[in-house]
């Protein structure tokens, strides 16, 4: 790939989260204020120092006027960004790049998606017409259909990728248990998810996201304007986006044990931030854990394990918060749902707290100083890919 990235040319100096959960008693409007106003508040800042806003949502309103209206933003552009589940990643790559270019002092990146109230969850728009080729099953079936592939590639019994999966349900829910804006916190015993109701192949109900409403925010201005907001700004180190061609659902060498696009933005992502061991380098990472299988696949994908031992380094707690490399601290989808267009500014606001040493319960004392946050839009073979690096200090 050509990229050459923004590496400590912008940074982040504030992000507000709201709780992500059932909001019956907020609307859009109310959850967008929530969190702007606690990013500009973490930033010391007024949103009326804001020069430009990136707006993530994929079904909860459209065009800028979906935030300018209850910010009451006077006469500044807004820009109302949809990338599937990337969404609320989108708003944060296309604002890092109007700052990093010069365009603007200082931008805001803001997701939000109302769930609960449409009574059902995924991507909440309708499917463009088609010609009647792409697989017309739900997204837990299609994602199911990783299980089976990797134990039959890689010789893994199917009831031992079963404790594979349950385990990754365990961790998530056992992470968001120590945090105050997950929707689920609690922990919840294994037994409870190996046995929980199924839903598509081997995918039982605690395999499977959430349904939530949620919004964050992220402030950017340019890396050397960082330290007159803050003290401890967090550098944007690399940004990549990648769209794949869709082939695999039709190509017969896929093999539903990978995901292309990720490995492709992985590659592109290390360059940039200059990573050659990722497992060893990263605090932590955010991941894209739609379906336990899919955080699973997404551990070799990254280069966080070998072609055909995550399920092994999964059993031996090497992504527990205590482990080698901590997968989803804060809960991942798992713990907080996943309303489309703020998930990806959620992972990121987990790396803000991390690197600044503000988690809490949960706090990574491991030394590292470089974080990552994970995002998968679409379905196997066919799907976009996101990930961002930031760390907590510039190069030297």
């Amino acid at each position: 790939m050509g990229s050459r990235g923004i590496c400590d040319r912008v940074a982040i100096v504030g992000m507000g989260c709201t709780p992500f959960g059932e909001h019956w008693d907020k609307s859009v409007d109310d959850m967008l204020v929530d969190s702007a106003n606690a990013a500009a508040q973490s930033a010391g800042i007024t949103l009326d120092q804001l020069d430009a806003f990136w707006l993530g949502t994929m079904g909860s309103g459209v065009s800028g006027l979906t935030l300018s209206r209850p910010l009451k933003i006077d006469y500044k552009p807004v820009s109302r960004n949809e990338n599937m589940c990337a969404t609320g990643s989108e708003s944060f790559r296309n604002a890092c790049y109007a700052v990093a270019s010069g365009a603007y002092d200082m931008a805001m990146a803001i997701g939000v998606e109302k769930l609960k109230d449409s009574g059902y969850s995924g991507l909440v728009v309708a499917p463009p017409p088609n010609d009647g080729t792409p697989a017309s099953v739900t997204a837990p079936a299609q994602f199911s259909l990783l299980a089976p592939a990797y134990a039959n590639k890689y010789g893994v019994a199917p009831e031992k990728l079963k404790e594979v999966m349950t385990r990754i349900a365990w961790k998530n829910h056992k992470n968001g248990a120590l945090n105050p804006r997950a929707q689920f916190k609690k922990e919840v015993p294994m037994e409870v998810i190996a046995n929980s109701p199924l839903v598509a192949g081997p995918l039982g109900i605690f395999d499977c996201s959430g349904v939530s409403d949620g919004s964050a925010a992220a402030i950017i201005v340019r890396a050397e304007d960082a330290h007159k907001y803050t003290d401890k700004p967090v550098y944007v180190k690399a940004l990549s986006f990648v769209a794949g061609p869709a082939r695999g659902p039709m190509e017969q060498d896929y093999d539903y044990t990978t995901f292309e696009e990720v490995v492709a933005s992985a590659k592109d992502a290390y360059q940039q931030a200059g990573i050659t061991n990722p497992r060893r380098e990263l605090a932590m990472a955010e991941v894209h854990d739609c379906f336990t299988p899919t955080e699973l696949v997404l551990m070799e994908d990254l280069g966080f394990s070998e072609r055909g031992q995550a399920w092994q380094d999964v059993l031996n707690g090497k992504f527990d918060l205590t482990g080698e490399l901590p997968v989803n601290p804060d809960g991942g989808l798992k713990s907080f749902g996943h309303p489309i267009g703020a998930s990806g500014l959620r992972m990121l606001f987990e790396a803000w707290l991390q690197l600044r040493g503000e988690a809490g319960k949960r706090q990574i004392e491991n030394g590292k100083k470089l974080a990552l946050t994970h995002n998968l839009g679409g379905a196997p073979g066919e799907c976009v890919s996101f990930i961002s690096i930031v760390g907590a200090e510039p190069a030297a």
